[in-house]
């Protein structure tokens, strides 16, 4: 087994080449001065199983040509498998069409990455469950909830002083998975609103109990806006403490300074996405998902 890694996130690769007992394979990745890049795996992948870590973040559309093209170069020299590890998938939120004339964006980019040669996809906590039925290849989704999981029990004892809380209807099935990993615990949703055309956000409405402790699980952050909103509804409905935890931190150029100096406790988010120091910030805390990918490319 050989593990190769794009420009996007490669000591998330590290980390999970060393929890594999595998150093990371070398490639040649250079990027011509008008935009074009040119992919050369440096170590011989013939018969082998492949695989190639890069998550599609920011910026997208060069991120998701670059796994393409390592997916494609990993096909070309002869491996046997090649799994695509994408811990986070850009445009998944494109899943429907939403207004007549557009494109259905996540279908076009799941063809990309087959096509270019993955035998198997490895995501994590994307953004709907019905995502994996696009794929015609094997799909394993992982998920950082046990992660969240732990430490909400390690945060808060006494989980009846303690709620989850949604910040979108569409999460309420992410909680209950998250409830039935914790135990007996209550939770609230935050209804929203949200503007099709500006993608402008309000809250509508709060359904549940309202405890002392809440934490405010998402699949991502990247504004900030959603769980800001949510953070400022629940202290002033009476929670005295209120922490965030997100498996993707997608995180827009002004996220981490609104992050910083909102009412919540502590910020909790995985290292799907590469966060570079100058978007780090005190209340943000990163917890790394490289265990649980390499305990399932293990099994």
């Amino acid at each position: 087994m050989k593990i190769f890694s794009g420009s996007a996130n490669r000591p998330l690769a590290e980390k999970i080449a060393h929890d594999l007992g595998l150093s990371l394979s070398e490639v040649e990745n250079h990027l011509f001065p008008d935009g074009e890049r040119r992919i050369k795996l440096m170590e011989s992948v013939v018969d082998e199983d492949v695989l190639i870590c890069q998550p599609t973040c920011p910026p997208v559309d060069s991120n998701l040509m670059e796994l393409c093209l390592l997916l494609d170069a990993a096909k070309r020299s002869g491996a046997k498998n090649i799994t695509a590890i994408v811990p986070y998938l850009g445009y998944q939120r494109q899943d429907h069409i939403f207004r007549t004339g557009e494109a259905r964006s996540l279908e076009v980019v799941v063809k990309m990455i087959e096509a270019s040669g993955a035998n198997c996809f490895m995501g994590i906590d994307l953004h709907s469950i019905k995502i994996p039925e696009l794929f015609s290849i094997g799909v394993d989704h992982l998920s950082a909830l046990p992660l969240f999981a732990e430490m909400i029990k390690q945060i808060e004892p006494d989980l009846s002083n303690a709620c989850l809380v949604t910040p979108d209807m569409g999460g309420i099935r992410r909680i209950e998975l998250l409830k039935n990993l914790i135990g007996s615990i209550d939770y609230v949703s935050v209804e929203k609103d949200r503007d099709i055309v500006t993608g402008e956000i309000s809250v509508a409405r709060v359904t549940g109990e309202v405890k002392d402790t809440c934490f405010i699980v998402d699949d991502m952050i990247s504004s900030g806006g959603t769980i800001i909103q949510s953070v400022n509804e629940l202290i002033d409905m009476g929670a005295k403490k209120v922490f965030v935890m997100a498996t993707h931190a997608v995180f827009s150029d002004k996220a981490p300074s609104l992050l910083e100096d909102c009412r919540a406790e502590k910020i909790f988010v995985t290292d799907t996405i590469y966060i570079p120091k100058e978007k780090q910030f005190k209340k943000l805390e990163i917890v790394s998902v490289a265990p649980t990918i390499a305990l399932s490319l293990s099994a």
